[in-house]
């Protein structure tokens, strides 16, 4: 072995582990919080709570430090990671709310379908967000089982803005609409109530942990995408009080519980080596919140901006034998990335159409001299305006509006504070040594500027810029229903 060139050992290191894959596909799950901040993780910076088991999936497997969301919000960050798409490619912006008559279309491949064409038997408790109509719920895009929330569970009637209308009925009349919960197709329970809430944590979990137990012994992929840490804050009496920071604490050290819980199931039936875990946030905190939102630490800003905060977020891999355990990956990555990975890891086929994710195991696998596959990464956000690129160690943010506290503190006990306007005009940060997006170098390197422009053309041709004007021309239309009613 030693007379091979280290581009050959790679290769066939590389095919090894795709040919034990093929005899034995990995079990796949996704662990996927909502609005968690980047530094809300311990070994990624946390202070006033715990995270253990987190930590310990970390020292198992692969800390990725540049790892980032397609946009800084729920339903496009979600489409991104179940399509390997561009949300704004399928026509997803921001978050779909209950009146929404749009959702992903039935033409769009999920990562569930790719892993049912090799036989695997698929899963999702929590969080959807992918469209509420019954056409665009789980079970009619690759999932056997769903039980959980289509949206956001501040889109109810308990939420602190709607909660001086008491009476159900008024809120209703007034256009609130309720937050169901649903299993497969059916709503069991359209009503969710906050009781519901404080054991929607421990409650999904233990749908989890059955699915596993019923299908340990064949190919499985688990989608758990928990509500919280989104606001409201809602916990279990277990955890309630249980760390310094208070409720947000509280509620992140109940997740923790819940990777705890996964994994334990893992192991009890001797698949652990068996299982590629994943974990990651939807995007960075919410920070009007203050004490009910997370930290994105030295990151600029947070949710609902393409500052760092808002679309780096933590995440770990684990896979023993084939991740590297203990060992940090700071090169670029994101999530549509996961379903061509994912993929090529399990011998399925791509989709037939255009996705704009690429397969980036060499960098999981902790491959000596691995790069990033992609020339950049596009964020766009708001209406489907391109407002900043990365491609290498470079970040470019292009004109634009950008909400922020400016400096002020964050809402408490689960009100927010109201955020104000500004505006950034083109600027550039080198990430390697300004992660924190503090040092404007566009002046120092008109090169890098010129080039990055460049390339953003290039995206715009393809996705569009509402900020430019440019109409681009590959876009794919989202499902919609048909309106038969004024």
């Amino acid at each position: 072995m030693r007379f091979l060139t280290s581009g050959c050992y790679v290769f066939l290191v590389t095919q090894t582990v795709l040919a034990a894959c093929m005899e034995r596909p990995p079990n796949v799950v996704i662990i996927y919080t909502d609005d968690q901040g980047y530094a809300d993780v311990g070994c990624f910076g946390a202070q006033d709570f715990k995270t253990p088991n987190l930590d310990r999936l970390a020292q198992q497997g692969r800390k990725f430090t540049s790892f980032y969301v397609a946009q800084p919000v729920c339903s496009a960050s979600r489409t991104a990671l179940l399509t390997g798409c561009y949300p704004n490619r399928l026509g997803i912006h921001g978050a779909l709310g209950p009146r929404d008559q749009h959702g992903i279309s039935a033409d769009e491949t999920t990562l569930a379908e790719i892993c049912k064409s090799r036989g695997y038997t698929t899963a999702i408790f929590g969080k959807w967000h992918l469209g509420c109509q019954e056409m665009f719920l789980p079970p009619n895009h690759g999932f056997d089982e769903f039980y959980g929330l289509p949206y956001s569970n501040d889109m109810w009637p308990w939420h602190p803005r709607v909660a001086h209308l008491t009476d159900i009925a008024e809120r209703r009349k007034k256009g609130y609409p309720d937050l169901p919960l649903i299993e497969g197709t059916t709503v069991v329970h359209s009503e969710v109530a906050p009781e519901d809430q404080m054991r929607f944590t421990r409650q999904f979990t233990e749908r989890a942990i059955g699915f596993i137990d019923r299908n340990h012994d064949r190919p499985f992929f688990l989608y758990l995408p928990h509500p919280m840490p989104h606001v409201p804050l809602f916990v279990s009496e277990r955890f309630d009080g249980t760390s310094v920071q208070g409720r947000y604490g509280d509620v992140i050290q109940e997740i923790d519980w819940s990777v705890g819980q996964i994994m334990e199931t893992l192991a009890r039936h001797d698949i652990e080596d068996d299982t590629l875990v994943f974990f990651a946030s939807d995007n960075g905190p919410w920070l009007s919140y203050g004490d009910h939102a997370g930290s994105a630490g030295i990151l600029r800003e947070g949710k609902g901006t393409t500052f760092e905060g808002g679309i780096r977020v933590p995440c770990i891999m684990r896979w023993p034998g084939h991740i590297p355990a203990g060992t940090v990956c700071d090169e670029p990555l994101m999530t549509i990335d996961i379903l061509p990975t994912v993929t090529q890891l399990i011998g399925a086929e791509l989709p037939k159409h255009k996705i704009d994710g690429k397969d980036v195991w060499p960098l999981l696998a902790g491959e000596e001299g691995a790069k990033s596959p992609q020339e950049t990464y596009c964020f766009y956000y708001h209406k489907n305006a391109l407002q900043a690129l990365r491609s290498g160690k470079w970040k470019l943010h292009f004109p634009h509006k950008y909400a922020t506290l400016a400096g002020q503190e964050g809402g408490r006990d689960g009100t927010p504070v109201s955020y104000s306007q500004q505006e950034i005009g083109y600027a550039l940060f080198d990430l390697e040594i300004d992660p924190g997006e503090t040092t404007d170098l566009a002046e120092k390197y008109p090169d890098v500027v010129a080039r990055l422009k460049h390339l953003a053309d290039t995206i715009r041709s393809e996705l569009s810029d509402s900020l430019t004007g440019v109409q681009g021309n590959g876009h794919r239309e989202p499902g919609r229903i048909a309106k038969s009613f004024k």
